[in-house]
């Protein structure tokens, strides 16, 4: 007699032998599926072109390293190489980072940085029209005054992928240095134009270059801050002609910023390696490692490489080929501006005075970047 007992146990009994059965099917069909997956990612993988990881030399370079390979299994993940990043040279990982667009536009940017912003109370009443000058002279552009501290974190944003240009701007040891390096920075990432605290915009910058020239041929605006004609230049100036970086118009990427900010960074890292990376002990001048001179002998040794262009004749580009300027001069992708341009006033060197047609910035040479008891105007003859 069927007991309610073991009517239990039976029920109990049949439904275990169906869960087994029902568990070793479904086990066995995971099972083919995973190998049917495994074989499709394996003859995917073999479909895929192989990359070597180095840029091809044109003037858009692809990206110098390829993305991660989505491996099949940990022991994949571990044979995927490494060096690529690091076995990639620093101008090349700005190059794909910041790539050159001589073609596009001018960005509608004007850069300036000071220890507070023109909303601040600290501000002070000194450089405040010639600040506003810019804006009232440029009202489609953005007009960025970025403080000492805002400079840090905006160079951050912008350097994550290249850690040793940031390591080198928190290292630099003088705030004129960081200023320096921050201008060249920020119109490599950014491009538009840069100018200190205390210029002023006498005409807009659609303005300085004739219209007949087109925007699509060049990608650098510089002006010229010393023509020196005297025997004793060596006393006042570190070039024969000269380059002011007190105002740059770029296009971002171009090799000229590149090749600054590379140089500027490699050599605050050596001397930070070396030890000497202090105020008196570094094996170079401010104005050869991060100011003018710096800036000059770049652009001259870009307006004579011939991997970007070369000049009718085979001709060097020179001091000679911008003295005595009194209108601007296309070399290459570089607009040169005479000395009126950038440098009105200064009643030296041919510069003529700014209300000339050819004056479009005034420098105040305030020497913003020294304590006050030391700053002085230039010495005019």
């Amino acid at each position: 007699m069927l007991t309610f007992r073991k009517a239990a146990v039976l029920a109990v009994f049949v439904l275990t032998a169906v869960y087994l059965l029902h568990s070793s099917h479904s086990t066995a069909a995971s099972r083919a599926t995973l190998a049917d997956n495994q074989k499709l990612d394996f003859e995917t993988s073999k479909q895929q072109p192989k990359t070597t990881g180095v840029p091809p030399s044109s003037e858009k370079p692809l990206r110098p390293y390829p993305p991660p390979r989505q491996a099949s299994n940990t022991q994949d993940l571990a044979q995927q190489p490494l060096t690529e990043v690091v076995t990639t040279s620093l101008r090349d990982r700005l190059q794909y980072q910041f790539p050159y667009d001589r073609a596009g536009k001018f960005p509608a940017y004007i850069w300036q940085t000071w220890k507070y912003t023109p909303a601040s109370g600290d501000f002070g009443e000194t450089f405040r029209p010639a600040e506003a000058s810019w804006s009232e002279l440029h009202p489609g552009f953005v007009h960025e005054v970025v403080t000492d501290d805002a400079a840090v974190y905006l160079l951050k944003h912008l350097y994550a992928s290249v850690p040793e240009v940031l390591e080198a701007y928190t290292s630099l040891p003088l705030p004129i240095m960081k200023a320096d390096f921050f201008r060249y920075l920020i119109l490599l990432a950014r491009g538009g134009i840069y100018t200190d605290i205390d210029t002023t915009a006498i005409r807009s910058t659609t303005d300085w270059i004739p219209s007949e020239v087109p925007r699509s041929t060049f990608g650098l605006v510089i002006g010229i801050e010393a023509d020196a004609d005297r025997e004793d230049w060596r006393d006042w100036y570190s070039r024969r002609i000269q380059f002011c970086q007190w105002t740059i118009q770029a296009k971002p990427g171009h090799p000229v910023l590149r090749d600054v900010v590379a140089n500027i960074t490699e050599e605050t890292l050596r001397m930070k390696k070396k030890g000497i990376l202090m105020e008196k002990k570094m094996d170079k001048s401010i104005v050869e490692f991060t100011g003018p001179a710096l800036w000059t002998d770049t652009i001259f040794t870009y307006l004579n490489d011939p991997t970007y262009f070369k000049m009718e004749g085979s001709k060097n580009v020179t001091w000679e080929t911008f003295t005595g300027m009194e209108v601007a001069k296309k070399v290459g992708d570089v607009v040169v501006l005479p000395i009126t341009s950038f440098s009105p006033g200064v009643q030296q060197m041919g510069a003529k005075e700014p209300d000339d047609p050819m004056a479009f910035v005034k420098h105040d040479f305030e020497g913003t970047w020294k304590p006050e008891s030391e700053r002085v105007k230039p010495v005019i003859e």
